[in-house]
């Protein structure tokens, strides 16, 4: 019973991230790269003691969604009505699609590293938190 609800929740996700439109798709997946940075913030900051279980699972999460970051479908042309992103975007495609491979491959070589410690983790969140804001400062409306 249990793998017939969990079959029909991660269909029922499927379908409505597939009815979702571009901007909905890159909000939830930013909000999955905090998600999984946020598990690791209060271990690198030693709030929370090390653990490697969490650690590897929020690498792994991020990793898999950095994966899927596809700057064609997730920033078509005219999607940032209404949202964050601002128009720097699409007037610096290239620089912003720059900007994307590179937060891939330092998650991916994160990944390929898991951290061992929380001196790591600190040093993991130091790479990976310099590609957010390198992307987030141009190209992402200042809120509130």
């Amino acid at each position: 019973m249990k793998k017939m609800i969990f079959a029909a929740a991660a269909l029922t996700f499927a379908v409505s991230a597939s009815i979702a439109g571009p901007a909905e798709d890159r909000e939830a997946m930013m909000k999955s790269f905090g998600g999984a940075l946020g598990q690791l913030a209060p271990i690198a900051r030693g709030e929370q003691p090390f653990d490697a279980a969490v650690v590897n699972a929020a690498v792994e999460a991020l990793n898999a969604n950095a994966m899927k970051f596809d700057v064609a479908a997730l920033f078509p042309a005219g999607s940032g009505e209404g949202t964050d992103a601002l128009p720097a975007i699409w007037e610096n495609l290239a620089d912003f699609e720059a900007k994307a491979e590179k937060f891939k491959a330092d998650v991916a070589g994160v990944a390929a590293n898991p951290p061992a410690d929380q001196a790591a983790v600190g040093a993991a969140l130091g790479v990976i938190g310099g590609n957010c804001g390198a992307c987030h400062q141009p190209y992402r409306a200042k809120r509130g």
